[in-house]
Order: structure tokens, then C-alpha cells, then sequence
């Protein structure tokens, strides 16, 4: 292994109790996360925006070459244009167009829960996509050729706290995956070795806004977690 340079790291040390205070508060804080649907058109600080983002950017990945690219659209005309494209994918998925869905029974059945449709007047009224690209090839300089790795694993964990770092701002966000979703590299000008992974819509909650019963239902800790 070739000779790398290291710089000191320390985590200062809290004592057990308020440790134990900090983890469950933040719990406490995501519990209250709601992917939302019903969004207002209010105006969401920018720096909110930025914060989050610079968050994901800290996110652990391969080799260090965070692989990922945050294209944040607030453009009137790029939302409509976004949003008119992701309908007419919808509209394959949900075989709203006449044709049989391209999504099975099984999986239809299963988002009946949460009403869902193809009908996405959200890509519209939010103030911001921010639609998230994984970087296949760049490496830390961005050059195009350089091969990343782990790239969808990344890329997921940046998501996660981008997500959680805009809640901790105050918006309401939903992901939003669109299939096939290669419109997305064209409407955002990114180059063709990046894939677009998800739109993170985001702003507030309209004052009608709902969420669905089905998605307060949370499995236990004695369900996801094992201790062994």
C-alpha cells in the first residue's frame, strides 16, 4: 500500500447520559418526517437548501470520490417541463394511458395504501427538485474517466441526509422516481456518465395537506434491529 497522508481526528466525548439525550432527540425529531404530497408554494430559504446539500456532501463513500451531483431546479418552465415528462411515465407505470401497466398487480395493490397516482401537480407547486445524480465515472476531480465505486450505495447515504438535514431545516420533502427517468439528464444539462437516481421535491406542507394512515405504521425496534 502506498504511503498516504493522515491529519488527527478527534470526536470530543460526551458523557453517556447526554449522549443518550442527543441520540433520542434527533430520533424523536426524523419520527416526525412525512414523505408529503400536498405541497404550499411557499418561499424556502435558499441557505436551508445549501446547508442540506453541503450535509450530503459529507456522506461516507467509495474511495472518496463523492459520486453524486445535486441539481436543484426552481425554474417555472424546467419544473412544468419536468413535471410533464414524469406524468407521461406515470402514466406507462399506472397503464393510465390505455396500455397495461407496466407495474404488476402485486406492486399496484401494494401503493393502494397510499393513493398514489400518476398525477404529480407537486413537481409543479414545490419550490424546489432537487433532482440527484450518481456519477458513474469522475472521480474527486470530475473528469469523467475516472471509475467511481459503490456509486449507488453513496450516493443512497448521501439521500438519507440530505433528507434528514432538510427536515432539521423545516421543509417537507418527498422522493420521487420516475421510471425510466433519462429525461431528467437532459432537463438538468448533466453529462451522460451520471445517472439520475431520485427528485427530492421540496418546500412546506400545504394547509390541506394529509398524509396516508398506512405510512404511520412503523415496524418496532425489536423488528429491525438484532443484537447479537
Amino acid at each position: 500500500m502506498k504511503d498516504h497522508d493522515t491529519v488527527p481526528y478527534h470526536l470530543p466525548a460526551i458523557p453517556a447520559d447526554e449522549a443518550i439525550a442527543r441520540a433520542q432527540s434527533l430520533r424523536d425529531r426524523l419520527k416526525e418526517r412525512r414523505s408529503c404530497r400536498y405541497f404550499s408554494d411557499e418561499p424556502v430559504p435558499r441557505e436551508v437548501i445549501e446547508a442540506a446539500i453541503e450535509a450530503a456532501g459529507t456522506a461516507p463513500n467509495g474511495a472518496n470520490h463523492q459520486p453524486w451531483h445535486f441539481a436543484v431546479v426552481t425554474s417555472p418552465e424546467k419544473k412544468r417541463a419536468i413535471r410533464l415528462a414524469a406524468e407521461e411515465e406515470e402514466k406507462r407505470f399506472y397503464g393510465e394511458d390505455g396500455d397495461k401497466p407496466k407495474a404488476s398487480d402485486e406492486w399496484l395493490d401494494a401503493l393502494s395504501d397510499l393513493g398514489t397516482d400518476a398525477d404529480k401537480p407537486f413537481l409543479e407547486t414545490a419550490p424546489y427538485l432537487i433532482v440527484v445524480f450518481a456519477q458513474r465515472k469522475g472521480g474527486i476531480e470530475e473528469d469523467g474517466k475516472t471509475q467511481n465505486y459503490y456509486v449507488n450505495e453513496s450516493v443512497g447515504i448521501a439521500c438519507g441526509m440530505l433528507i434528514a438535514a432538510l427536515h432539521e431545516g423545516g421543509c417537507s420533502t418527498l422522493t420521487h422516481t420516475p421510471s425510466p427517468m433519462g429525461f431528467l439528464r437532459e432537463a438538468c444539462e448533466r453529462p451522460e456518465w451520471e445517472k439520475p437516481l431520485m427528485i427530492v421535491v421540496v418546500g412546506r406542507p400545504s394547509a390541506d395537506a394529509t398524509v396516508p394512515a398506512h405510512a404511520l405504521k412503523k415496524k418496532p425496534l425489536s423488528q429491525i434491529a438484532s443484537w447479537l
